[in-house]
């Protein structure tokens, strides 16, 4: 009788290793896609500086790419064109602007309402792509 139980074991264990082996080999791979979520708080940064920007453009070549890290802000829907960046979602909240030569410099803002104080360098920026043009 043990020896039977014994075996019954076995063969149960044996089936279930084979199923597993089968599930394993038919189970595809599905890539996961990162899903962009653009929020209320970005699309009211784009407003703001799509206000600001509109003092020398018009607003049709003010154009919005949001990505997973940062929400971008770029002109005539260029991304070699980058008007400024707005990083929103992390803990802290920061705006990144660009000097003439294009490095990005980040700017700590604690609200939104702050970056009307970058108004001068944001239409800096669009001078520097006018006149390369």
């Amino acid at each position: 009788m043990i020896s039977e139980r014994l075996k019954s074991a076995l063969e149960k264990e044996v089936e279930a290793e084979k199923l597993e082996t089968k599930k394993t080999e038919s189970e595809d791979i599905i890539p996961v896609k990162k899903v962009i979520l653009t929020t209320e708080e970005e699309l009211e940064g784009y407003y703001i500086i799509k206000g600001i920007l509109r003092k020398k453009l018009q607003g049709s070549r003010i154009f919005q790419r949001d990505t997973q890290t940062y929400f971008g802000v770029l002109l005539d829907d260029n991304n070699r064109k980058p008007l400024c960046r707005l990083w929103l979602n992390g803990g802290k909240k920061y705006l990144s602007l660009f000097d003439k030569d294009k490095n990005e410099v980040k700017y700590e803002i604690k609200n939104l309402d702050e970056i009307y104080n970058f108004s001068e360098q944001l239409l800096e920026t669009v001078e520097v792509y006018e006149k390369e043009y």
